[in-house]
């Protein structure tokens, strides 16, 4: 081993050891917090409800009509804005997921979240005359939409668990 490759290796490991030292750690990295039952209602039929719904029960949540909390999940709108464009046909759009958000505790009736509304947006480029191409890519940037606005929802979700 020579020197360059030992002083990078062990400025490294430093760098390491000093940020875990002091909490450092990556945003999505370790378990969520456990959240208490939830009666999940509004629009679960939609590919956020059912992605949510599958999220939540793999982080070990239970769904059932009896949970402390009932979270009602409005309709989820998708709006698309073009955003200027070349002369060669590209284009980019703007895509933007939203949806309310409304947490209600059983036990007294009092609202944690009262329609609050979580979104999330992305750019895309896309050349307008390749339609088989643009398709897909709609496609795959609405289902990366509906990945990180159920990321949104549950860390949301997480924060009011520990403000309670």
């Amino acid at each position: 081993m020579n020197r360059r490759t030992f002083l990078a290796t062990s400025m490294a490991a430093s760098a390491a050891v000093l940020l875990s030292a002091c909490g450092f750690r990556l945003r999505g990295a370790g378990s969520m917090p456990s959240l208490p039952p939830l009666a999940l209602e509004g629009d679960t039929n939609s590919d956020l409800g059912r992605q949510l719904a599958s999220r939540l029960e793999q982080l070990g949540t239970r769904l059932g009509d009896s949970g402390q909390w009932r979270v009602t999940l409005g309709s989820p709108r998708l709006d698309e804005r073009r955003l200027g464009g070349e002369v060669r046909g590209s284009r980019d759009h703007e895509l933007t997921l939203s949806t309310t958000l409304s947490v209600q505790r059983r036990e007294d009736n009092a609202y944690l979240l009262n329609g609050e509304t979580l979104s999330t947006s992305t750019r895309i480029r896309i050349n307008d005359n390749d339609l088989l191409n643009r398709e897909d890519l709609f496609s795959e940037a609405e289902q990366s939409l509906n990945r990180e606005l159920t990321q949104r929802i549950i860390e949301r979700l997480s924060a009011l668990d520990n403000a309670s």
